[in-house]
């Protein structure tokens, strides 16, 4: 007996041909096809003790998931799903054997959700042969599912992650056969064919292939879904007077118009100018929507014709395309003249850069409606950046892209270039009944570095943003999660895998455990883009040995930054980077040059006490200096994630270097700075406070504001720590020879103070002022970076770790 199962007896005419092929390889076998009705009418018969656990299943997956291990028990045979297609007859396959089921593809093991749980294989619930009653399903199978229906994701609960662990975990393991991914799943799925690149399939000793188009490793979102029993905040004001407030319920409305309630007829009205591909994603979201009544009015000014022909070939008659001439009119005359073309009696902004859930506009009119209100506007929003990996939760405001109101009580926009919607939203909230509703994953607002406003704008809404998500674990989980519901493409979303991915290629030197590895094997567009800083002062005899480790970097250059600020040389530094400028400037992403003198020239030794506050001080400005001129400089695409100090007289680094600094997943990194490969340590900024350091005299060694203490004085430096498997450290400060800092926490204000700043000055007032920030710091004390003393003799106190450069 061959089962497959859908809703109900019409199926898809893309999976017509695959049933068909089992039928057309087995023509002595019965077959079934099972409906959501026949399902729950034989767990009703054989099982009725797991209908409240099937019919209590938030998803419909998970059931149509559950239901094949029951079948199986009951009547034994054959599961496929509707996207297996048959090769050839199996029967060969399953002889002599009780229980048999198959591997997805190696690589799915390395897709972010799998590595989270450990996963060394996954086994496929798509194909599924079994014997009637085999122990494996009632005496196991069946009360793990009782006991994960209340985890988080289908995956878990019913899917392949759950039959993983019940495979890992049978207690008759040697009754049951699982084949190799060659045998039943040689094709790789879309999702991960995008994030690891094309892999070779094997269908010479394949039986069936697995064509994914409904997988969780499938490259597109599933269908939208309608959630039951949600209950939303909200808040409504008559004219800034509060009048309720409360929990919507989108269910009661949903009753109200299945009991032939009016749905008034919502016109979104998108305003765009060669945006095609927002533009595209936004139409997605649109025809996504779940209220019933909808129009979309697209209202373009620009020159390309990508998207008029994407909405012709697209055939949604509620899908109206305006082309204007470009007459450089303001996006406040723009919205005005969508908002006359209008013919619904409500009217919802649209805009074409950002994302919408599918219940996005049905909710915001249950609340316009339940309440008798006029316009209905969102109290927080989802933010998203994706080039920085950043999602948050904005903070509670009246956000004005999120407006839906009724078309006659709608202000005109004044004929402003940006900002238009503000005194549009200020103006219902002033004279108007507005009811906002706290929802904010109902609409992401999406940073893409082409927004009406500036970067800075946006980095301000993270700033005061109620929850974020920045680390790659939490922000890739969360990724994924938003693209669940919203129909994103793996381009979208492939970089939240990247990050994580823990495998080596082949050319990196492997590494004890202890240390973490390379950040990723991912594309070189999906790196995460390096912005590396350097000071230069008298430097014309490093510069050539710097140019040439950097270009033996083997991360994409396309991914590197530099900036460069050169001040008070000496020598021939000026000249040489002018002559070197150009080359670089094809070679790397964006370079940045800066010259700034700041008059300092020390008459004695830099290292002597005396002139530390001094020197620092001026080191600490040019820092400053030039950190503000590379990661600002809008004109030249500044929106690298990282920033990387690297001292120009550094002599020696692997070439991995980046990759295993972003490999520690930390906000700010050092490696170890030694003076010759295995030596004693360079950079004594670098440093952990020893036991009991609070309880020495410090006070003795404060000179001029700053702490200055001899060698090793309550202090322990990393090549007293490296060589003890700890792998990565935590530090109480940081030098400045190489250090990696998430370049947001410099946006955010984290600097180089000049001044004494809890008595540190410079790298170790930056790791002062970060802990203040509530951000750590912390150290790889067996990835070494080599800088030897130049023919200068090494002072004793720990301030004094700078390079001849600075």
């Amino acid at each position: 007996m061959i089962h497959q199962t859908w809703k109900d007896a019409d199926l898809p005419p893309a999976w017509q041909k695959w049933a068909e092929s089992w039928r057309a390889h087995h023509p002595g076998w019965g077959y079934r096809l099972w409906t959501d009705a026949d399902n729950r009418a034989f767990l009703q018969e054989h099982y009725p003790w797991f209908l409240p656990v099937y019919d209590g299943y938030p998803e419909p997956i998970m059931r149509a998931d559950a239901i094949r291990y029951f079948l199986l028990d009951h009547f034994g045979g054959l599961y496929v799903d509707l996207d297996f297609e048959c090769l050839k007859p199996v029967s060969e396959l399953l002889d002599g054997r009780e229980l048999v089921l198959g591997c997805e593809p190696e690589v799915h093991t390395r897709l972010l959700l799998a590595r989270q749980r450990g996963f060394t294989r996954i086994v496929g619930n798509a194909f599924i042969a079994s014997r009637p009653g085999h122990p494996f399903w009632a005496a196991h199978v069946h009360r793990r599912l009782v006991g994960a229906h209340k985890l988080p994701g289908t995956l878990d609960t019913t899917g392949p992650f759950f039959l993983t662990r019940a495979v890992d975990s049978a207690p008759e393991p040697e009754s049951i056969t699982v084949v190799g991914p060659e045998v039943l799943y040689p094709e790789v799925s879309p999702y991960a064919t995008e994030l690891f690149g094309p892999q070779e399939a094997d269908y010479g000793r394949a039986y069936a292939v697995h064509h994914w188009s409904g997988s969780w490793a499938c490259d597109t979102a599933s269908a939208p879904r309608v959630s039951a029993g949600r209950r939303f905040p909200f808040w409504a004001s008559q004219e800034r007077q509060p009048v309720a407030d409360g929990l919507l319920s989108l269910e009661a409305q949903r009753n109200r118009w299945a009991s032939g309630a009016v749905a008034p007829t919502v016109s979104c009205l998108m305003v765009t100018k060669d945006r095609s591909a927002t533009a595209r994603r936004a139409i997605r979201c649109f025809t996504a929507q779940t209220y019933p009544s909808l129009e979309l009015v697209v209202l373009e000014d620009g020159t390309d014709g990508v998207l008029e022909q994407y909405i012709r070939e697209l055939g949604d008659a509620r899908i109206r395309h305006h082309r204007l001439p470009p007459e450089r009119r303001t996006l406040g005359e723009l919205r005005n003249e969508a908002v006359d073309r209008a013919t619904g009696a409500y009217v919802c902004q649209w805009d074409d850069d950002d994302l919408y859930d599918p219940e996005r506009v049905e909710t915001q009119m249950a609340a316009i409606l339940a309440l008798g209100a006029d316009a209905c506007f969102l109290a927080r929003e989802r933010l998203w950046w994706p080039a920085r990996r950043k999602l948050a939760i904005s903070c509670a405001r009246v956000w004005e892209g999120s407006m839906v109101c009724a078309k006659d009580r709608l202000p005109r926009y004044p004929a402003e270039r940006r900002g238009e919607d503000t005194p549009v939203a200020e103006e219902l909230v002033r004279s108007r009944r507005v009811v906002s509703v706290d929802a904010p994953a109902l609409y992401t607002y999406v940073c893409h570095g082409n927004n009406t406003f500036d970067e800075s704008h946006f980095a301000e809404h993270f700033q005061v943003a109620t929850q974020t998500w920045a680390e790659p674990g939490p922000y890739a989980e969360q990724l994924l999660a938003m693209a669940a519901r919203l129909p994103l493409e793996p381009g979208d979303i492939a970089h939240a895998e990247s990050p994580e991915t823990p495998e080596a290629p082949e050319t990196y030197e492997r590494k004890p455990q202890s240390v973490p590895g390379p950040v990723a094997v991912a594309p070189a567009s999906e790196r995460p883009r390096v912005l590396v800083l350097t000071p230069l002062k008298d430097a014309a005899a490093f510069l050539p040995g710097y140019l040439d480790r950097l270009r033996a970097l083997d991360y994409p250059r396309e991914a590197i930054s530099l900036g460069l600020l050169e001040g008070d040389s000496r020598d021939a530094t000026p000249e040489l980077l002018r002559e070197v400028l150009p080359g670089l400037e094809v070679e790397f992403r964006r370079v940045t040059l800066v010259h700034r003198d700041y008059g300092l020239q020390l008459a004695g030794p830099r290292w002597e006490q005396g002139v530390q506050r001094r020197r620092r001080s001026v080191l600490a400005k040019v820092r400053n200096h030039l950190l503000t001129r590379a990661l600002s400089d809008a004109d030249g695409g500044a929106d690298e994630e990282w920033v990387l100090w690297l001292d120009v007289d550094v002599t020696g680094y692997p070439a991995d270097l980046i990759q295993r600094l972003l490999g520690a997943r930390k906000d700010i990194v050092v490696p170890h700075c030694a003076t010759a490969p295995g030596g004693p340590t360079y950079d004594l900024n670098t440093f952990v406070l020893k036991p009991g350091a609070a309880t020495l005299n410090w006070t003795q060694w404060l000179r001029d504001g700053i702490l200055q203490p001899p060698r090793g004085f309550g202090r322990t430096y990393l090549d007293e720590l490296r060589g003890r498997g700890r792998g990565l450290v935590r530090v109480d400060s940081v030098g400045g020879t190489a250090l990696l800092v998430r370049a947001d926490l410099h946006r955010d204000g984290l600097n180089f103070p000049s001044f004494p700043y809890r008595q540190f000055i410079e790298t170790e007032g930056l790791a002062a002022m970060a802990l203040d920030m509530g951000t750590a710091c912390w150290a790889l004390p067996d990835l070494e970076v080599v800088h030897p003393h130049h023919g200068a003799p090494r002072p004793e106190p720990a301030t004094l770790a700078v390079t001849h450069s600075e």
